[in-house]
């Protein structure tokens, strides 16, 4: 009886010991890999938390109502913003959603605005 039953059990091992050496093999090689290429998760990760909060140019100037064409002062952007996330206010009917997006517009148009001066 115990014959077969040390004969499957020595059969496992072998047969798990090649399944964990492969992966084990392949695992190093992705890991080389990455570090070749400087690790692409994680400079995928770090842009996606950069991007997150940063809006195209065109966008913001369309979310705040300006023309594409001109460059609106600090003082247009501040009294765009309070009239339209006032008017979005979500105790009043609006949209949580919407005064974040006029936010960031806001945020993406004081610093091309900060960084043209």
């Amino acid at each position: 009886m115990a014959g077969p039953l040390g004969r499957i059990v020595a059969q496992i091992i072998v047969m798990s010991t090649g399944v964990i050496s492969r992966a084990f093999v392949q695992a190093y090689r992705q890991a080389v890999h990455n570090a070749s290429h400087g690790n692409v998760a994680s400079t995928a990760a770090k842009t996606t938390l950069r991007k997150k909060n940063e809006m195209p140019l065109q966008q913001a100037r369309e979310i705040l109502n300006f023309p594409s064409s001109s460059t609106p002062t600090a003082e247009e952007v501040q009294k765009q913003f309070e009239r339209y996330f006032k008017a979005n206010d979500p105790s009043s009917g609006g949209s949580y959603y919407l005064q974040s997006k006029i936010h960031t517009a806001k945020e993406t148009l004081s610093a091309v605005i900060n960084k043209a001066q």
